[in-house]
């Protein structure tokens, strides 16, 4: 278990890119693909409250999740314009390790992957531990680069902490849905194949994979 764990947080280092698209097929981009093509435009540059709520609605059931954005303000800021322009509709939970983590962030459309890619976010100290629960951003193994890829903590990775993987929110409702992701494919998707492929090549290849219907923030 030592030695998956060890060889899954170094994967971790080298995860970065994007999310958005249909739900089932993945095959039509968001109505709002215009606004999400521009990282650095008003709509996708929003701070967002100091508290709010984003509802996951997916393949197997409903997520919330809690965001305090003192906890990680840029990453508050990110997750919160994603979620309310659709970006990460149809996205599929490509990378599971159970007892680690569980992965998504990567567009079904590869144009909105490769826009979101370089649209990189500054740091946030880590402000309280990667526990079981805890949503946050992944990153490269260099500095300031968060981009559109999360992960929700499977268990208790405190050894994420020190690396300067930031927590921002908590699964509040539907961990047990969380734990319940699909976790047949472990690892094996290929995340150049995703980024030239989009979800093409994830329906063809892991046909199982659980996904995102539709992410969206509580009013």
């Amino acid at each position: 278990m030592n030695r998956v764990r060890e060889t899954a947080v170094g994967c971790l280092l080298l995860l970065l890119a994007s999310c958005g698209g249909g739900p089932e097929n993945g095959g039509d981009a968001p109505a709002t693909k215009a606004v999400l093509m521009d990282p650095q435009s008003e709509e996708m540059k929003t701070q967002a409250p100091d508290t709010y709520q984003a509802r996951f609605e997916t393949s197997g059931g409903t997520i919330l999740i809690d965001v305090e954005r003192q906890l990680s303000p840029n990453g508050a800021d990110r997750f919160y314009n994603l979620v309310r322009n659709g970006y990460f509709d149809g996205c599929r939970f490509f990378r599971v390790v159970p007892g680690f983590i569980v992965q998504w962030g990567m567009n079904p459309d590869p144009a909105l992957t490769a826009t979101w890619q370089g649209a990189r976010i500054m740091d946030d100290p880590v402000q309280i531990s990667n526990d079981r629960g805890t949503l946050t951003f992944a990153k490269t193994g260099a500095p300031n680069s968060r981009s559109s890829q999360m992960f929700i903590n499977l268990g208790d990775n405190a050894n994420l902490d020190s690396q300067g993987f930031a927590p921002f929110g908590r699964v509040v409702s539907g961990m047990d849905v969380v734990d319940a992701i699909n976790a047949e494919y472990g690892q094996q998707p290929s995340q150049q194949s995703i980024s030239e492929r989009g979800n093409e090549y994830l329906n063809e290849r892991f046909p199982n994979l659980d996904y995102i219907k539709s992410a969206t923030i509580e009013e």
